[in-house]
This record gives C-alpha cells, sequence and structure tokens, in this order.
C-alpha cells in the first residue's frame, strides 16, 4: 500500500507561497519540509536551518486545517465559565483570569476561545464539542457542585485543569488560591483590631470558594476561642446586588455587629451601600474586609481592605500545567495552589 502523505498546501489561493516552493528554495525535498513544518524531530539541523530560511523568505503559511491532520492538534484550548454571560463580563475576577491566561499564551502558538456554561444542556454541548477533538484542552472555572462537565471530560480522556479546587475532592488537576488560608487572616485582623462581633458574607456555599472562605473564618474565630453565631453570617452570590441584600439581612440578623468579611469585593462594595443606607460608619461602626483585591478595592469609598490573589501567577500556572498535560507531561491530579495576602486599606 503506498503511504499516505498529507497535502500542506491544499486549497493554496495563486500567488500564496506553496510548500514546494519552499522545498525547491531551500534544496531538500517536500517531505524534509513538511517534517520541519510539523515540528518532526526526524530533520538535520543543516536542513532544519535551510527550511526556516526559506519559510521566512517566502513568508510562507501552512495550512492548519491540513497541519492538525498531521499532529492532531488544534493549537487550541478553551476556557469554559459555569456562569450566567452578565456575571462573566462583569465579575471583575473572571475579566482578570481571561486576560491573564490570554496574556500566557501570547508568546506561544496556542489560541484561546472563551466559552460559557449556564445550564446542563449547555454543558453537555461543551462537552461534545471538546470530545470532537476540536479543543486540545480545557481550562474549567467558577465550578457549582452540580456542574456535569468534570465528569464528562475526564472519561473522554480531554486534557483537563481547573481553575480552583474541585468541590467534591475528586483527584483532578487544579491551581487554587488559598481561599481559606486568605479569609482566616482576613478575619484574624478585624479580631485583632478588637472588634467583639465579627460577621460573614458568604459567598455561594455550592462553590468551593464559598466554602473555603467561610471555613477560613470559622477558623479564625475558633483559634480566638468563639464560637461562630449562625445570625452572624448570610449567604450572598458574588455579585454587588447579592452582597448589598446579604449585608441589610446581616444588619437586620445581628444589630450589633462591629466588622464584617465578605467574601468577594464586588460583594463587599454592595455591603458598604447597604452599611451606609443604615447609617452606619466604615470603619467606626463596621469595619470591613473583602477578598480579590479587584479594582473596585481602591476606588470605592472607603478604599477596601481585602485579599489579594496572586492572579498573575495563577494563569500563568494553568496555562504551563495544562500544556504539560496536553504534552502527557504532568499527572492528571497534579494541583498547584497559591498564596494569598492581605492588602490594607481604609475600610479597616
Amino acid at each position: 500500500m503506498a503511504p499516505v502523505t498529507t497535502d500542506l498546501t491544499h486549497g493554496a489561493r495563486p500567488g500564496v507561497p506553496t510548500l514546494d516552493e519552499v522545498a525547491v528554495l531551500a534544496g531538500v525535498s517536500r517531505a524534509t519540509v513538511s517534517r520541519v513544518v510539523n515540528e518532526s524531530p526526524r530533520v538535520s539541523p543543516e536542513a532544519r536551518v535551510a527550511v526556516q530560511a526559506a519559510i521566512e523568505q517566502l513568508r510562507y503559511v501552512p495550512n492548519r486545517a491540513a497541519r492538525s491532520l498531521v499532529t492532531r492538534r488544534t493549537d487550541t484550548i478553551a476556557l469554559v465559565l459555569s456562569e450566567p454571560n452578565s456575571q462573566v463580563f462583569s465579575d471583575p475576577f473572571f475579566a482578570s483570569i481571561v486576560h491573564g491566561v490570554s496574556a500566557a499564551l501570547a508568546e506561544t502558538d496556542l489560541t484561546l476561545v472563551l466559552l460559557t456554561a449556564r445550564d446542563a444542556r449547555e454543558q453537555r454541548k461543551i462537552a461534545r464539542y471538546a470530545r470532537q477533538g476540536h479543543v486540545d484542552g480545557v481550562v474549567l472555572m467558577s465550578l457549582h457542585s452540580e456542574d456535569l462537565l468534570p465528569d464528562m471530560l475526564s472519561e473522554a480522556a480531554v486534557p483537563l485543569v481547573l481553575c480552583g479546587r474541585p468541590y467534591d475532592g475528586r483527584e483532578v488537576a487544579y491551581v487554587d488560591a488559598d481561599n481559606r488560608g486568605g479569609a482566616r487572616v482576613a478575619t484574624e485582623h478585624l479580631l485583632g483590631l478588637g472588634r467583639r462581633r465579627v460577621a460573614a458574607l458568604t459567598g455561594p456555599m455550592d462553590m468551593i470558594a464559598g466554602v473555603d472562605r467561610y471555613a477560613g473564618w470559622v477558623q479564625a474565630l475558633a483559634d480566638a476561642g468563639r464560637e461562630p453565631d449562625p445570625a452572624l453570617v448570610a449567604h450572598g452570590d458574588f455579585t454587588e446586588a447579592g452582597g448589598e441584600a446579604a449585608m441589610a439581612r446581616l444588619l437586620d440578623q445581628a444589630p450589633d455587629l462591629d466588622a464584617v468579611f465578605v467574601a468577594s469585593d464586588p460583594m463587599a462594595v454592595g455591603a458598604l451601600r447597604a452599611l451606609r443606607a443604615a447609617g452606619r460608619r466604615v470603619p467606626e461602626d463596621v469595619a470591613v474586609v473583602g477578598f480579590d483585591d479587584a479594582a473596585v478595592a481602591t476606588t470605592c469609598d472607603p478604599p477596601l481592605t481585602t485579599v489579594a490573589q496572586p492572579l498573575d501567577r495563577m494563569t500563568t500556572e494553568l496555562v504551563d500545567l495544562l500544556r504539560a498535560r496536553i504534552d502527557g507531561e504532568a499527572g492528571p491530579t497534579e494541583s498547584r495552589t497559591c498564596p494569598t495576602r492581605l492588602v490594607r486599606r481604609a475600610s479597616a
């Protein structure tokens, strides 16, 4: 049977350099040019240099679709967010992650596609898209406990990394911030200011960030010999409106609170608005600490003491770990946790 070859110049337009022209200029065979284009190690250094010089001189661009047939790579990764589009584009945390992943890919040949999965139907659609080979790997973020994608992608052997520790403790590769440690330090800061009634405005408890940040608040109280008071807890949804509503509930439940740890900066901005409406001064009457160190933390009134996540490091780690998974160089359960730090401003 004759060997099957892939024509990397299929569909070339008139005037566009072809693989054959590169081969003639470089003084090598067409097969050698193909191997160089497809990054095969079976090429001598001299031939590789000659081909690369010819490619640069002719400004030859390989047919990407044909190349993917040879390499079985699309040079594309997907960033999937399990949130409504309105929250994806309004929450500064999501914007920072997208920007960071894009920056980490800037010096590579990889292209980023952004997908949102608002419900189970869209999750199944994205899983089918990935299984069909349209992407080389997937980063999943903002996962909720009922999300289907981690199981569906793992079962299909799609290279996968989570942005955030898995909710159920499953063995899967992930990169996360030290959410629990950051919340503990934030609460310890409020206790260190002499505050006696330190409340918690949590994130969604079906998300691991919400669970871990609440756990950090509980741990700090326990370390100080205090029992968590249910009246000092209100659950939010990581949005500004949700933070305002939850803060109003906290004031009804515990009007004598004098401090509050808020599990995200957008919620903290909403909490500041609710406190102002209730006639409470910040920080004189109620000290407030947020989480994220989003840009809004420096512009709100008063500027927000908050816990900073190392987003640049996290996004770099996400890309590095996913590329290693795609290349088979990292285990399926490798994880990396990045430290957080307290940033002190006027609100506490």
